[in-house]
């Protein structure tokens, strides 16, 4: 029924064995549903995020659901290039393959372009589309030597695509994150890896609230289809089936995930 979400989608095994790498992943937004679905479609998961408080609490609620030698976590600040190679060190480390990688580390805000500082604008673009470009080398380059193939998922975003106001820094970032997919999925299909994104419209969680008015979420929540906004887990079952091999084919690919109106 419009404005109601549907059932939650069981697990079906579909990654069993793999190991995947999530920034962001701490918390109740994408990135944690995210690393959720990987853990329920059977793969072993490294969290990370900024915030390290969040990202211990996230691990134990894992490990005690799926397993402690199935989750681990690492702090990541992914606008630091040591701790993004630390990062992707202890997969290797740990598990001894790096599989899946889902660049989900991204920061927004709201300012009007006349009123925007330097400040605001690089660090958004810092973090957002910087960050997704310092992980995405970091993987290739182990996988590339790994010689076993392996999958990216970014996290991009309908305004990527799409004007909208006091959003010219984050609509710049995700607009980097998309031509980034396009342009590493050509050069990494040369070694059997591929890369593709998603692009959500609308997934509200707890994060977004505090951070966004009640008026531009009904305002953006009026523009869907459905007539509600995406759950995380729905945008994750999307990343699933990019991580998996139901997507063999696709690479350079951004998924939009919106029940946006034209």
């Amino acid at each position: 029924m419009t404005g109601t979400p549907p059932p939650y989608v069981p697990g079906h095994g579909l990654l069993a064995g793999r190991t995947a790498v999530v920034t962001a992943a701490a918390g109740a937004g994408i990135g944690g549903a995210t690393a959720r679905r990987l853990l329920e479609e059977g793969a072993r998961v490294l969290l990370s995020d900024a915030h390290g408080r969040r990202l211990k609490e996230s691990e134990a609620g894992l490990a005690a659901e799926f397993g402690a030698d199935r989750v681990d976590a690492l702090p990541c600040d992914v606008t630091d290039e040591t701790r993004v190679a630390a990062l992707f060190d202890l997969a290797v480390e740990r598990h001894g393959r790096l599989d899946i990688v889902v660049n989900n580390a991204g920061l927004g805000g709201t300012a009007d372009l006349a009123d925007m500082t330097d400040e605001q604008w690089d660090r958004v673009l810092d973090v957002t589309l910087n960050g997704t470009f310092r992980c995405t080398r970091a993987a290739l380059r182990r996988m590339r030597a790994a010689g076993a193939g392996g999958v990216l998922v970014n996290n991009a975003s309908v305004v990527g695509w799409r004007a909208q106001r006091g959003q010219a820094h984050y609509a710049a970032a995700k607009a980097g994150v998309m031509a980034l997919t396009r342009c590493a999925a050509v050069e990494a299909a040369a070694y059997g890896v591929r890369v593709n994104a998603v692009s959500p419209s609308l997934a509200v969680h707890p994060h977004l609230v505090k951070v966004t008015t009640p008026e531009l979420l009904e305002e953006l929540t009026a523009r869907e289809a459905f007539g509600r906004y995406a759950e995380p887990w729905e945008v994750a079952n999307v990343i699933v089936f990019l991580a998996s091999g139901y997507s063999s084919y696709l690479t350079g690919e951004v998924v939009s995930v919106s029940s946006q109106h034209a």
